[in-house]
């Protein structure tokens, strides 16, 4: 099959369910990506039905809360199966649920996207890269677990994950729902206060390396 370079700008955090607080397997290496069987079945991405949740803070245990829309995207079938999958994240509507401050509640949502040129590239800098990517590339099985594979893009960096995933395949519609699994940002050189990146920070201002991931995709004919 002809292979398809994944050409898609740039979160998904994504797709899919694990058992416990996983950190997901992650290599520097891209999966090849293969087109979709010619018989294979497209499902749409309802993107009203399709989220990303996320925890993310600091060592001291200050962690927030938020949400990340999947904008658009698409899984294939086969047989029964999924065998292909594209989403795109937008990352201009990433957003806190856990502050009820208004201020502070914009204050650290401007601060993800990078908002302010002093601070654009300390985490998304969404002006420059507006949109993630996950193209998946396989679902295996593994201990009766199905297992996800393929290649998350964030800030123009792509790494391939792979991740225990629970899958449900109807006629009318695809469910791929996960438990909480963990990524390490500084993979996508998302870097700001990284004490493994940063030798010199110490106590309250060190930022967890790794970001919670809980993703919920609906997709239908």
């Amino acid at each position: 099959m002809k292979k398809i370079v994944l050409s898609l700008a740039v979160i998904a955090t994504l797709t899919l369910a694990s058992c416990g607080n996983k950190t997901a397997d992650t290599t520097t290496t891209e999966q090849e990506v293969t087109a979709p069987a010619t018989d294979a079945v497209a499902y749409k991405v309802a993107t009203a039905e399709s989220k990303i949740d996320w925890v993310g803070g600091k060592v001291s245990g200050d962690n927030h809360t938020g949400t990340i829309n999947v904008s658009e995207g698409e899984v294939f079938v086969k047989d029964g199966k999924v065998t292909n999958g594209k989403f795109v994240i937008d990352m201009n509507s990433i957003v806190v649920t856990d502050i009820t401050d208004a201020e502070m509640k914009a204050g650290l949502e401007g601060h993800l996207k990078g908002s302010t040129e002093e601070k654009a590239d300390h985490f998304f800098n969404v002006s420059k890269f507006p949109t993630g990517a996950f193209e998946l590339t396989s679902v295996t099985e593994e201990n009766g677990k199905q297992v996800v594979t393929g290649n998350l893009t964030l800030k123009d960096v792509t790494n391939s994950i792979s991740f225990p995933a629970v899958i449900t395949v109807a006629d009318a519609d695809v469910t791929i729902a996960s438990d909480e699994f963990e990524i390490d940002r500084t993979k996508w050189g998302v870097n700001f206060n990284s004490g493994s990146v940063i030798k010199d920070l110490a106590g309250d201002k060190i930022i967890n390396d790794n970001i919670k991931i809980k993703i919920s995709v609906k997709a239908t004919k």
